[in-house]
């Protein structure tokens, strides 16, 4: 019924639903807008590369946004080049010229990496490299690489272990190291003598985030952590095993060996890995492989001669210097119509496009200007295709239609119910007086007192507090300034209200005296001090503004049976017995 009266009244149009609609829309359709195929084909393809670690080496060449790619693409293949000539060797390339500060040390050696460590580009490079040979360079988000792969080893599942770190800061050099090291084999040798490892990481470990922790770290795989500390770490046998000091960039280790699980199998970890593959980089191959059928199911069809033409004008508008510098205006565009594509018989404009690139862009272009541009049109696309193909779920996929049409329906009752009942309840003064007025008697106050309730934190409170509370026309305000500050805050507070003796546990009616102060020890060491004004020995009606609360909360109840009422009599229901009896007897 309800449902019916808010489509009656077109709810559905207000734009604060359609707003709501559309976000949901689109969050809802992010479960459904991938190819489920590929995606069990990723989820497969990484369980089986988990099988496998690869030790791989890698030079990178960083692309910020702005860069020169041409020139870094120069680089990166001259470098290839001269180790395929042999003239330098991969590790000293490396050392020459790697932007990754991490490993160009130590030869471009990242250890071991297994799949959904890495970006996928990467991780499909690193695998499908045999060992001992060099890939040509190719690039990810974080610039251009080249890998050589040295070593490959089936997985060793993961290790759950305790560590106590001995702390050698880069500053000491050489010395600090060799510290490290001796404060390891004395501290080694304490455990070998049975000095419970626990009580050796609370004493001496430097790692912070451990040492409360028994030294345990969380359990890990390949490439989580430096090779020489993987590898002491596998090495060890049997639960509760401690290696000898381990070496690293960090200083030195001793390592509690606590748990080993191998690599659990497919079904067991199947929803685990689904959900590292929809939050990993190589999801975008099944949404890529989604939208192609969708483009192609629908028609789609580009312009490329007026993609580019509109794309050069864009870059010829745009200033290079001055303080114009990048600014964009998609109005300078207005007149030029060509169509750049077309989706399920609709064309999408150059005007259109520029228009989107003026708000992806804020109006400022920056960076190099071609790449920007192709990458805002990319994105209008994928924008375009991505919003028709939300609205068509609605006619293709029973499910997802159900989810909206139950999300619609509720705002909606939700919008109708505020209208009629709960905000009508707030807003409607004159209404809520005649209810209070026709209702009144229920609204009532027991006998108590009016006035303030001082609360002291200790007896040293208490007996200042009186001092400044029996001085002539003190104010609650000034009693709560006199006795709290910056450094003891909070040594009284205090409440104003009426209180009813049967709720008001520390007084009864005979214990108070209008305008006299009753003070009250409680067991916890506090004070209560109460400054009763008036004293109500009898029941009293509570006013308008006493029992709003009250009397809101039940003009709404009133307003909705009334408006119950009404809609039973707009759209009366009626029951095919026959069928009705038929379901009954089917069920029982």
């Amino acid at each position: 019924m309800k449902v019916a009266e808010a489509d009656k009244q077109h709810l559905d149009t207000v734009e604060k639903i359609q707003k709501d609609l559309d976000a949901y829309r689109k969050q809802l359709a992010k479960n459904y807008l991938t190819d489920e195929q590929v995606t069990n084909k990723l989820i497969r393809e990484a369980y089986d590369r988990m099988k496998e670690n690869v030790r791989v080496q890698q030079i990178l060449i960083a692309c910020p946004p702005g860069a020169d790619s041409v020139a870094i693409l120069k680089k990166i293949d001259s470098i290839y080049n001269a180790i395929l000539a042999n003239q330098a060797t991969f590790e000293s390339m490396a050392r020459g010229y790697s932007d990754d500060k991490g490993t160009k040390d130590k030869g471009g050696d990242i250890g071991y990496v297994t799949a959904l460590q890495t970006v996928y580009p990467f991780e499909n490079v690193v695998y499908s490299t045999p060992v001992g040979k060099i890939s040509k360079p190719f690039r990810t988000q974080f610039g251009y690489h080249i890998v050589k792969v040295t070593e490959k080893r089936a997985d060793r599942g993961q290790i759950k272990v305790a560590q106590i770190l001995f702390l050698s800061p880069k500053s000491k050099g050489e010395a600090g190291m060799e510290e490290a090291h001796r404060k390891a084999d004395s501290v080694f040798a304490l455990s070998k003598k049975g000095t419970p490892f626990h009580d050796l990481v609370r004493t001496f470990s430097d790692d912070k985030y451990s040492v409360n922790d028994s030294g345990i770290l969380k359990p890990f795989g390949a490439g989580k952590y430096a090779p020489p500390f993987e590898n002491a770490a596998f090495a060890l046998k049997n639960p509760g095993d401690i290696s000898q000091p381990v070496k690293t960039d960090y200083g030195y280790h001793i390592i509690k060996l606590i748990s080993k699980t191998p690599l659990q199998p497919y079904d067991t970890i199947l929803n685990q890995l689904k959900h590292k593959v929809d939050n990993d980089s190589r999801a975008q191959s099944a949404r890529e492989y989604y939208f192609n059928k969708i483009k192609e199911k629908n028609g789609f069809k580009e312009n490329e001669e007026n993609v580019k033409a509109v794309s050069d004008a864009i870059a010829k508008a745009v200033p290079d210097t001055g303080k114009n510098k990048g600014s964009f205006n998609a109005t300078d565009f207005k007149t030029m119509n060509k169509v750049v594509f077309s989706l399920a018989g609709k064309n999408y404009l150059q005007s259109d496009f520029a228009k989107f690139m003026e708000t992806l862009t804020r109006g400022k272009v920056n960076g190099p200007k071609s790449a920007v541009i192709h990458d805002a049109y990319g994105v209008y696309v994928n924008n375009v295709v991505t919003d028709f193909q939300e609205h068509q779920l609605v006619k293709e996929n029973p499910e997802f239609k159900n989810l909206m049409n139950e999300y619609r329906d509720g705002i909606m009752l939700f919008e109708l119910m505020d209208r009629n009942v709960w905000t009508k309840a707030t807003k409607d003064s004159v209404g809520l007086k005649g209810f209070y007025e026709g209702h009144k008697t229920k609204y009532t106050w027991e006998p108590g007192f009016e006035g303030a309730v001082y609360v002291f934190k200790n007896k040293a409170a208490y007996d200042t507090g009186m001092i400044v509370l029996n001085e002539p026309k003190i104010t609650e305000e000034q009693v709560l300034k006199a006795l709290n500050s910056q450094s003891v805050p909070d040594r009284v507070t205090v409440q104003r209200g009426r209180y009813e003796f049967s709720k008001f546990r520390d007084a009864t009616q005979a214990e108070l005296t209008a305008n006299k102060k009753k003070a009250i020890s409680l067991p916890n060491g506090t004070v209560k001090v109460i400054v009763a004004k008036e004293i109500f020995t009898t029941p009293g009606i509570k006013t308008l503004d006493e029992a709003r609360g009250y009397v809101v909360a039940e003009y709404q109840d009133n307003l909705e049976k009334k408006w119950n009422e009404k809609m039973r009599h707009d759209y009366p229901v009626k029951v095919n017995e026959k069928t009705f009896k038929t379901m009954v007897t089917t069920q029982y």
